[in-house]
């Protein structure tokens, strides 16, 4: 009970610390851990053989916090005043403004209301997800490195989980991919745009792997960061489900709605994939109702998406250029985050000395190499970011 306590004063004050511990990474890969993250010898957090992540050892109040990929701009004002206005009816269950928030979803993205289950988070929904598939056992197969909620839950209850290395590109190796299924293996995990690289996998190839995969094993795309994608790439797969295929999509409230605290996403799959998994768990149980009102204000806040990306591609082409001048190689990010390999420093040092200049990142080892991983937030804060970053590599 005192951790927990000490961690909400903590979050209050603006510090980020674990008493006299390593720092755990700040919010955590699952943004919000629900358990410690244990940690090698190194201090380092493993979460696959091919990926790792440095954790601080100091604290510090952030001027940046740059370092769970949260949109510095939300909620919108008219999400806000809904949030607000719906406050007295929070003694309320929110099933029947849940309906409403159902069928404007579905009508985004053409699809029936019996193809959408609501949930608090995608990340909740992804670890429901691993919980009904995995409980008596069986393989999940994803990239690697890649966001790790599903697989982690997956091995939690007794599931393998096989890890497929990217392309030079950094997009996922769909044809690598295919071969590993095996008769064990009950699904296929993909990051699109990929977490914690920020890079895309093209629109027609995932979407032919999908195609025909899904006759197979079930796909689970994670869209997460969709909404950040230009171009045809940024075309979603839950128009398979039209075609009758077996693929899960889950999006999210949290990253082009700016409301990661209010914890509001969903998945699109076919019904009865829908059917099975609510048989044992519920997923909009968990959302509250004044979130509700909030989600259904933003959904019609198209003004203030279309401001949140623009904004995002500002400030992601500032770093991207000042990273280059600075002798940095970023790679090319279709996200609200940008990896680049940081060999001035070990990963902890590098931390620290970023704390310091209160600029929290993260700092991950893939491919047994050092990257740092930068949220994009406001044009001030990267700015501050890039300041700091100058500095502490002198």
């Amino acid at each position: 009970m005192s951790q927990s306590l000490n961690r909400r004063s903590m979050l209050k004050q603006g510090l980020l610390t674990l008493g006299g511990t390593a720092l755990l990474p700040t919010l955590g890969w699952g943004e919000t851990p629900s358990a410690p993250l244990p940690l090698n010898p190194e201090g380092k957090v493993v979460y696959t053989p091919l990926f790792k992540e440095h954790t601080a050892t100091v604290a510090a109040k952030l001027v940046a916090k740059l370092n769970a990929n949260e949109n510095p701009y939300g909620p919108s004002p008219k999400s806000i005043k809904a949030l607000k206005d719906a406050a007295d009816a929070g003694n309320r269950y929110g099933w029947g403004h849940l309906s409403q928030l159902v069928d404007m979803i579905a009508e985004k993205e053409g699809v029936s209301k019996e193809h959408i289950m609501m949930g608090p988070g995608s990340s909740d929904l992804l670890e429901k997800f691993a919980l009904v598939y995995f409980m008596n056992g069986g393989t999940v197969l994803s990239a690697d490195p890649s966001y790790m909620s599903l697989m982690n839950v997956a091995k939690s209850v007794g599931a393998e989980w096989k890890g497929v290395t990217l392309n030079k590109d950094w997009s996922h190796d769909l044809d690598a991919m295919e071969k590993a299924i095996t008769p064990d293996t009950k699904m296929v995990y993909i990051c699109n745009p990929n977490n914690p690289t920020g890079t895309i996998t093209s629109y027609e190839k995932l979407k032919d792997f999908c195609s025909r995969v899904s006759e197979k094993v079930p796909v689970f795309v994670d869209e997460a960061y969709l909404e950040f994608v230009e171009g045809e790439d940024g075309k979603s797969m839950v128009s398979l489900l039209n075609e009758g295929k077996n693929v899960i999509v889950a999006r999210t409230f949290s990253k082009i709605h700016g409301m990661a605290g209010l914890r509001v996403g969903y998945v699109a799959a076919l019904p009865e994939t829908l059917e099975a998994v609510q048989k044992i768990t519920r997923g909009g149980m968990g959302i509250s109702n004044t979130s509700i009102y909030a989600a259904i204000a933003s959904m019609k806040d198209t003004g203030f998406q279309d401001a949140s990306r623009l904004k995002n591609k500002e400030a992601r082409d500032y770093t991207f250029g000042r990273l280059k001048e600075m002798g940095f190689d970023p790679v090319p990010s279709h996200t609200s985050f940008m990896i680049f390999p940081q060999t001035e420093y070990e990963g902890r040092e590098f931390l620290n000395k970023m704390m310091a200049h209160g600029i929290g990142v993260r700092s991950f080892e893939i491919y047994d190499k050092t990257w740092c991983r930068v949220s994009m937030g406001t044009m001030k804060e990267m700015q501050l970011f890039t300041d700091a970053l100058g500095k502490v590599i002198g």
